[in-house]
C-alpha cells in the first residue's frame, strides 16, 4: 500500500513540532518529523527499540549520552537502546527527518527530565 504524509495519522509534540506515521506495525515504525528552530524535546530512553535518524532538510542537534552530534541533510544516526538522547534544532530552518525504530517506540519511553 501507498502512503504519504497527507494521509498519515498527524501528532503534536514538545514545542510546535509534527509527527507522521508513515508506518505503524508493532515490529517497526517509521515517522517523519519536523522539529522547528528553537525547538526541543526532552531527555528521554528506549529500553526495548533501536532507532535510526535520517535528516532530509535542515539541521538537528542530537545529544546521544552527552556527545553533541550535528546532523544535515543526507546524514543518519543510530540510537541503540538505553542510550539517554534528545533532539533540538538550533538551526535558522525546519529540520525534517525520519525516525526509524524496531521495535516501535509506543510505551517504551522514559523521559529523563
Amino acid at each position: 500500500m501507498v502512503t504519504r504524509r497527507e494521509l498519515a495519522e498527524h501528532y503534536v509534540w514538545g514545542d510546535g513540532c509534527d509527527g507522521w506515521r508513515l508506518l505503524d506495525r508493532p515490529d517497526l515504525s517509521v515517522i517523519e518529523e519536523r522539529v522547528p528552530p528553537g525547538a526541543s524535546e526532552v531527555r528521554h530512553v528506549h529500553h526495548s527499540a533501536r532507532q535510526l535518524f535520517y535528516l532530509l532538510a535542515g539541521q538537528l542537534t542530537i545529544d546521544r549520552a552527552g556527545d553533541q552530534l550535528t546532523l544535515s541533510a543526507g546524514d543518519a544516526l543510530e540510537i541503540p537502546p538505553t542510550v539517554p538522547h534528545l533532539v533540538r534544532n538550533d538551526g535558522e530552518a525546519h529540520a525534517v527527518f525520519l525516525v526509524i525504530s524496531a521495535p516501535t517506540t509506543r510505551g517504551d519511553r522514559t523521559n529523563l527530565e
